[in-house]
């Protein structure tokens, strides 16, 4: 008798695990959304999602919370990619949020960073959204690899990373009580390059940010900030013309530009390889230490 033995390669196991973790959801969860923002990260989630449930529709909606300082690059994209397999997306801004007094900012502070968290967790009550699928990774930084596929919070939203529940032999605790929720993270497991790898097997499109193209920039805390409206030179700085792409984006007053002649999948992953710095090095708002990411994080962050 003629035996079969199946092995699957690295980005296969992922895709298998990703895709596990993601009928979990589906089966567990009564009122999942998934995280969208239009980023790398969160397109290949996308893709994941339509293999785990596709010929049915996606079970969930797309939500993204919009700080109003995103790239319009960015943002055209998200809107044409949900349109593209007809998922049902809601955007909440931040904006909205200040103007009906459920996030306030402080007085100076540019960044929205702090003010997505009240944002985000008004939208989940708002649509009773019992868990988020997110695309945040376990490499992207210190707190993010204190994470558990599926990261539970409290009533408030708050996360508590000494009180996370074991997940051995893929058996997830998904109980909730009334008013908690659950963030789970399909793409723990995965690194910048096997997304980037991801993409370039399953051809997926993403934003033009990420390839070279040419972007006027200031030298700020030492790295290229792209110049615009919310980041107008001061006084003194050299506006610099220069080739550049992005490798993570976040708010455009934040994301730093790296100099790159990438102008392909093929040729980001030949960067990424010989790259000396992490990839949220290029973002200003990663500046600041793990313990101020982690405080974050409990308050109900991403």
């Amino acid at each position: 008798m003629k035996t079969h033995n199946y092995h699957l390669d690295h980005l296969q196991y992922l895709e298998t695990e990703a895709i596990h973790v993601m009928r979990e959801v589906a089966g567990e969860f009564e009122r999942p959304c998934l995280l969208f923002s239009g980023g790398k990260d969160s397109i290949c989630l996308l893709r994941l999602a339509e293999k785990a449930f596709r010929p049915s529709d996606i079970p969930m909606p797309l939500l993204n919370v919009d700080t109003g300082h995103h790239f319009p690059e960015l943002n055209e994209f998200r809107d044409r990619r949900a349109a593209q397999i007809a998922a049902k997306l809601i955007v909440r801004t931040v904006e909205d949020a200040i103007a009906k007094g459920i996030a306030t900012p402080t007085p100076g502070e540019i960044s929205r960073n702090r003010l997505q968290i009240p944002t985000l967790l008004a939208a989940i009550e708002e649509f009773q959204f019992d868990c988020c699928v997110g695309g945040a990774r376990r490499d992207e930084e210190k707190s993010r690899a204190k994470e558990r596929f599926f990261s539970f919070r409290d009533g408030f939203g708050q996360w508590d990373p000494k009180n996370q529940r074991p997940e051995i032999w893929n058996l997830y605790n998904t109980r909730l009580n009334p008013g908690e929720n659950m963030r789970v993270f399909p793409l723990s497991n995965w690194t910048e390059m096997d997304v980037w790898e991801y993409i370039r097997k399953e051809h997926l499109e993403v934003p033009s940010i990420y390839f070279s193209h040419q972007r006027q920039c200031v030298r700020r805390r030492g790295q290229w900030l792209p110049v615009n409206d919310l980041v107008p030179p001061k006084p003194g700085e050299e506006v610099r013309d220069l080739v550049v792409r992005v490798r993570t984006i976040g708010d455009i007053i934040s994301t730093g530009c790296v100099e790159s002649p990438a102008d392909s999948v093929e040729d980001i992953i030949a960067e990424i390889a010989a790259a000396r710095v992490t990839e949220r090095g290029s973002r200003a708002d990663d500046k600041s230490s793990e313990a101020a990411m982690e405080d974050r994080k409990k308050d109900g962050y991403f």
